[in-house]
């Protein structure tokens, strides 16, 4: 970037401060030189929500919000219109790998403490993204108007009523006295609009929070400590051109898996785009078995476990609500998992596989076994939160290098 004032590019900084900008979040933005397979997981969920945006706005162009031409608009894109397909299919297996990189890039946070002190901040918008991104992704699954989005609204609404002037409530939601058109249009303004502009601006405060204190690194080191005699971080590299060119090897393994999925299963047998949603939405005939998108299997497998369907609400809430307070949770000295004791070890390998058996219980039918099973499971996801307190402070911890080791 030139300083010469002279240029044009010196003319807008003196109008605007680009080259500052520039600078200060790219090519003299020092990042840890140790970064691992786990810290793609960021640029590709940015990735991931501009694939959402740019095909969306492309699907917009011939959807038709209305109960009555919704399913006709989304067949007419499949059939019709040119490479529409391909465009549905961008969006709808996008959104599954959206929450594919969102989760793993969540592990990442807590196998590395990227949530404790002074990152609490990054964390919380983070975790605001993630709202926002599931109430965007349950507002698009009603928007095609198959059974399944229709039932699966009836389903997710219905739980508002449990609150108080809970049927007031859910009426003002539907925009009806049922799930209809006046819902199916409600939801298509908030996802096109509303929610999307809510994720761009959290991504973009979640990110000057995240560079105003600096990356964690696998060690959990803070690179800031160790300078140089120009104020240049020991053991950190700018992220441009080193990480920006090294983050295209993860994004170029990831669109190609990414590209096999759309391509060859976009369906994924059932996971990504139900079959019973190829059927017109119709109020009268309801599904064998309704279940959400496998993204909020987890969620509503808690909700399930619950007999009561109000203690079943506040424990789905409670499930996404304690996830705020995890900075405050973790009372251990040190950040990184590969410094702490083995009863954290032992306790995230316990809760990563939990949530996957959680994600997986949701998306099917619920038998006695399986609702026992879901039980057991929930008392391990809340019991990870719980004691979380005690066995961080408690347990003996290995020391912490003065200088960040080489990624492994």
């Amino acid at each position: 970037m030139s300083t010469n004032k002279n240029t044009l590019m010196g003319w807008i900084d003196d109008r605007l401060p680009v080259t500052q900008t520039y600078e200060k979040h790219m090519s003299k933005y020092y990042a840890p030189k140790n970064f691992n397979f786990w810290y793609f997981f960021g640029v590709l969920s940015m990735m991931m929500l501009v694939n959402q945006i740019l095909s969306g706005i492309w699907l917009t162009m011939n959807f038709v919000p209305s109960a009555e031409g919704a399913f006709a608009s989304v067949e007419f894109i499949m059939r019709d219109v040119q490479w529409g397909w391909l465009i549905r299919y961008m969006h709808s297996t996008g959104a599954t790998f959206f929450f594919i990189a969102v989760y793993l890039h969540m592990m990442r946070a807590l196998l590395y403490g990227s949530y404790q002190k002074p990152r609490e901040l990054i964390w919380i918008f983070g975790m605001l993204i993630y709202l926002a991104l599931m109430a965007e992704a349950f507002m698009g699954y009603v928007l095609p108007w198959g059974q399944m989005s229709y039932w699966g609204a009836q389903v997710i609404i219905s739980l508002f009523s449990v609150l108080p002037y809970g049927d007031a409530l859910t009426e003002w939601i539907r925009g009806d006295f049922l799930i209809s058109g006046a819902t199916l249009n409600r939801f298509f303004a908030l996802h096109v609009i509303a929610v999307p502009l809510v994720i761009v601006m959290l991504v973009v405060v979640h990110l000057l929070a995240l560079h105003e204190v600096g990356s964690n690194n696998p060690d959990g080191v803070d690179i800031k400590k160790l300078k140089d005699e120009n104020g240049k971080p020991l053991d950190g590299i700018p992220f441009h051109p080193y990480y920006s060119v090294h983050d295209m090897v993860g994004i170029v393994v990831f669109l190609m898996v990414f590209c096999t999925v759309m391509f060859f299963f976009p369906e994924g047998n059932g996971f990504m785009l139900e079959y019973a949603n190829f059927e017109p939405a119709n109020g009268l005939k309801t599904p064998a078995h309704i279940a959400p998108v496998w993204y909020f299997g987890a969620f509503y497998a808690i909700l399930r476990a619950v007999p009561d369907k109000l203690f079943g609400v506040m424990a789905m809430g409670a499930a996404i609500a304690v996830l705020f307070v995890l900075p405050w949770l973790d009372r251990s000295p040190v950040k990184s998992w590969r410094y702490k004791g083995w009863i954290s070890k032992i306790y995230l390998v316990i809760f990563g596989i939990n949530f996957v058996l959680l994600t997986w219980l949701g998306t099917q039918p619920a038998t006695e076994t399986l609702t026992m099973v879901a039980q057991i499971a929930s008392v391990i996801y809340f019991g990870f939160f719980i004691a979380m307190p005690f066995y961080s402070k408690m347990e003996k911890t290995k020391p912490v290098p003065e200088r960040v080791t080489g990624g492994h």
